[in-house]
């Protein structure tokens, strides 16, 4: 179990320093943005742009199965059941209510988050529900 937790952190610590990496090439995050909303038809399909890459979400979460943090099927479901607000938890401001257990992995990832328009979450949002059961 203990090795099963430190490849967790050790992935999540990857997937961050990638990103910061990312942060620091591409500076103008708002021409980005408008580049994967131009592209997308629906908000599903731009939060699926954005899960599947700025995001990198796509490195700890898939859609039918849990890696590091919980299936997207699982986290659509949990919050439709509890009636929870993802775009409330991405913004960091509402506990974990899928897999609290993982909430240190996944609170590094926030200023990622954090980062992003109302959009864009919204979006990210669709998407999970759009793949929720």
């Amino acid at each position: 179990m203990k090795k099963v937790l430190f490849l967790s952190a050790v992935l999540a610590l990857a997937s961050c320093k990638k990103e910061t990496t990312e942060n620091k090439v591409q500076t103008n995050t708002e021409n980005y943005s408008e580049g994967e909303s131009a592209e997308a038809k629906t908000p599903e399909a731009l939060g699926k742009a954005i899960f599947e890459g700025r995001g990198n979400c796509i490195s700890c979460h898939q859609v039918d199965q849990k890696i590091i943090g919980p299936s997207i099927q699982e986290i659509g479901k949990t919050y439709k059941e509890k009636k929870g607000d993802i775009v409330t938890f991405l913004k960091g401001n509402a506990d974990p209510i899928v897999d609290p257990s993982q909430f240190s992995v996944m609170k590094t990832n926030f200023p990622v988050t954090q980062a992003m328009s109302d959009e864009e979450l919204k979006a990210l949002e669709a998407y999970i529900y759009s793949n929720s059961k």
